[in-house]
């Protein structure tokens, strides 16, 4: 496999062989893949969180629980007051 860098890139990756973090420019793309790899996943599980709790909001909606939007927007400035 190939892969072309833009010179930046390739000015970067020679940076870090220089600097002995790694031993070989493909060494150092397995490290960034793997990396990526985690990223993607923990953007993917981040997601699915956030789609479970608007499920759950609009669960909670259907059956009447809802709050007011002034006293929603009370509630959300409240919180960040407090932050």
């Amino acid at each position: 496999m190939n892969v072309s860098l833009t010179p930046e890139l390739e000015r970067r990756v020679e940076e870090r062989l220089k600097s002995g973090l790694y031993t070989s420019a493909s060494e150092l793309v397995r490290e960034a893949l793997r990396l990526f790899f985690q990223y993607e996943a923990e953007r993917s599980r981040q997601i699915g969180l956030l789609d479970q709790r608007i499920r759950e909001g609009l669960e909670q909606l259907d059956r009447g629980e809802g709050i007011p939007g002034p006293e929603a927007r009370r509630r959300s400035r409240a919180r960040l007051a407090a932050r």
